[in-house]
């Protein structure tokens, strides 16, 4: 669990340099990994259980967190388009959000 919140802070500080430096598409990717360890953590917290991919920790996340479910898999599609588009700084920010809205919710929650 403490390599989870550990990994959470790198990938923080490493979009926040990323927005600065106006590396978007990177900053998504940063953000959406603290979105998906966020989510393993809440799920192993709860569940005792640690996805091994994106389909296993989707199917979690949809039967018993259905609210972050929806926003992750919104947030989802964008981190997928940065494969091959070239995405904005509002995009990033919106992940930005999301990942400590997150982050809080685990603190809060400890």
């Amino acid at each position: 669990m403490e390599d989870l919140l550990e990994n959470i802070e790198e990938f923080l500080d490493s979009g926040d340099e990323n927005i600065k430096k106006g590396r978007f598409n990177a900053a998504v990717s940063d953000y959406f990994k603290v979105i998906v360890i966020s989510c393993d953590f809440l799920i192993y917290r709860d569940m005792k259980i640690l996805p091994k991919n994106h389909n296993e920790r989707f199917y979690l996340l949809r039967i018993y967190f259905k609210d972050i479910y929806t926003k992750v898999n919104q947030l989802f599609e964008t981190y997928t388009r940065s494969y091959n588009l070239r995405l904005n700084e509002a995009e990033a920010i919106r992940l930005k959000e999301y990942a400590h809205e997150l982050k809080k919710s685990i603190a809060d929650k400890k």
